[in-house]
């Protein structure tokens, strides 16, 4: 007997091999002692394993025989790229852990019962239990059937990052489906505009003109970034006499104004909308805003587009005396100046001011978009896949923005999880312009993860497009993930049995 038969004796196959990633689990050696000329499905389940083994590049000959069993299957097996039979994966369970990207940000995975699983995130901020409360809604399903499961699950999402749930499992389920097909997730989105995307790069506030050219230089002569984005806050105003009117009552105990924090203190400045605090800057207060503006695009240079963001909360006239003021410097857009849902408002500001107007990260779905495209009320849209449904459904608002000849640029402050969905999607968009990267000054930001296909994440300002590996196209670093997990919550990807009852019924008709 040849040591390849020995082999495949001591395999001892009860049933023919399923076609799944994890095959060798199917294995059963405990019956090795099965004559194999009796058994017409050992015969048929060992040529099936020869034949397989040999499409993934399994040798079975050589110093592999002389090892045991176990190590042979596992040496055999450890780099082999293994797919799924799609139409049998079941979800088998949801878990999570949560990292410090950006004071708190979830990822989340799905596992199946073929051992492949996909990755997806919740929105930078949300709360993880948005996406495990889904899990009783998924358990069982096919996680291929993507469309079917977000529609199932899509009611559970809301503005901003209540839907950071419905989007981190649409992530998930994308990442699986390409795994099980074994192509890249943007294939299943129909196809690539471009092999690498454009991106943005977020630059902070600071504290002097030096720090601020610093901060620049590392982006763009380091790093290669060609598109920038800045705050123009009303909070540079603080220290400067005469430049607000009716700014210090909304001040926090620091004197700032802060559009984040009192989440509990509904009247608060921070959860006060554009129209509702009085703020008004003055002529001085302009003067200063355009300063800041002026000192960089004067360290940027004209070529380099410079998007402005977080001015704070006043009203639309002040919006617009603002806009004027920064017109001469040429700006991409003007992000969020007033609430994404007061369409008329920004129908008003789009039509008084030559920089394009932007706004979008906090809409949910393309009927949440319909109202600002259908009315050109923005120059463009500006979805966070995370808040905006995920791929596919962001791909669908792209399409609707680029019939009405709005383009669409994409927000995106989070894990690479979030960053690599994004680019995914990008890429099979037409009318796509720029991603934002937030987290450029964070060096161990890339490592998180490792790409599958061995390219760069990021190269001179473009997220790499994996041309050929499945899914997102990546898998978590899981020693550096675990060395940035939330002080309040160190547990990594543990079962959530608690999650898996249904206690509702969910129709939203009679």
């Amino acid at each position: 007997m040849t040591p390849s038969q020995k082999f495949l004796n001591k395999l001892g196959l009860k049933d023919p091999v399923p076609d799944t990633d994890n095959a060798v689990n199917s294995v059963d050696t405990a019956n090795n002692s099965r004559p194999a000329h009796n058994n017409e499905a050992a015969h048929n389940s060992r040529r099936s394993f020869i034949k397989r083994s040999a499409l993934g590049g399994i040798t079975l000959g050589g110093a592999s025989m002389l090892l045991p069993i176990q190590d042979v299957v596992a040496q055999s097996t450890q780099k082999v790229n293994r797919f799924s039979a799609p139409s049998d994966l079941k979800i088998t369970d949801l878990r999570y852990c949560v990292t410090t990207v950006l004071g708190r940000t979830a990822i989340i995975r799905i596992d199946t019962n073929q051992g492949i699983y996909g990755l997806g995130e919740v929105r930078d901020g949300a709360d993880e239990r948005y996406a495990l409360m889904l899990k009783s809604r998924l358990l069982g399903e096919n996680p291929c059937n993507v469309e079917m499961l977000f529609k199932k699950i899509r009611q559970f999402g809301g503005p901003a990052r209540q839907a950071g749930g419905v989007c981190g499992v649409e992530m998930a389920l994308w990442d699986l489906c390409g795994k099980a097909y074994n192509v890249p997730a943007w294939q299943l989105l129909g196809g690539r505009y471009r092999d690498k995307v454009r991106l943005y790069a977020d630059t902070p506030e600071a504290g002097s003109p030096e720090e601020q050219k610093k901060l620049i230089n590392y982006r763009m002569k380091e790093q290669g970034y060609t598109w920038l984005k800045m705050d123009v806050s009303i909070n540079e105003l603080k220290n400067k006499p005469g430049t607000l009117v009716n700014a210090d009552q909304w001040r926090n105990a620091q004197g700032n104004l802060a559009q984040w924090g009192d989440m509990n203190n509904s009247m608060s400045y921070a959860n006060a909308l554009h129209p509702f605090t009085q703020i008004q800057i003055t002529d001085k207060g302009l003067a200063e805003l355009a300063s800041i503006v002026e000192n960089v695009r004067g360290m940027v240079g004209y070529e380099a587009p410079i998007s402005t963001d977080h001015y704070g909360h006043f009203d639309l006239n002040n919006g617009i005396r603002l806009g004027r003021a920064l017109e001469k410097y040429r700006l991409a857009w003007l992000e969020d100046v007033v609430s994404w849902e007061l369409t008329d408002q920004w129908k008003t500001l789009s039509d008084a001011l030559e920089t394009p107007c932007l706004t979008g990260e906090d809409i949910y779905l393309l009927k949440g978009f319909k109202a600002l495209i259908d009315k050109k009320a923005v120059d463009i849209i500006h979805p966070d896949l995370a808040s905006s449904g995920g791929l596919l459904e962001t791909k669908r608002i792209g399409d609707y923005a680029e019939e009405n000849g709005i383009a669409m640029a994409m927000h995106q402050a989070g894990t690479p999880i979030s960053f690599m969905a994004s680019v995914h999607c990008a890429a099979a968009t037409q009318n796509f312009l720029s991603l934002e990267h937030h987290s450029v000054d964070l060096p161990w930001w890339e490592d998180l993860v490792k790409t599958t296909d061995g390219r760069k994440l990021i190269t001179k300002g473009f997220a790499n497009l994996p041309l050929t590996a499945p899914g997102l196209g990546i898998e978590l670093n899981d020693e550096v993930v675990k060395q940035h997990l939330h002080a309040k919550d160190k547990t990594y990807f543990e079962p959530t049995p608690q999650w898996n009852e249904l206690r509702s019924h969910d129709r939203v008709f009679s």
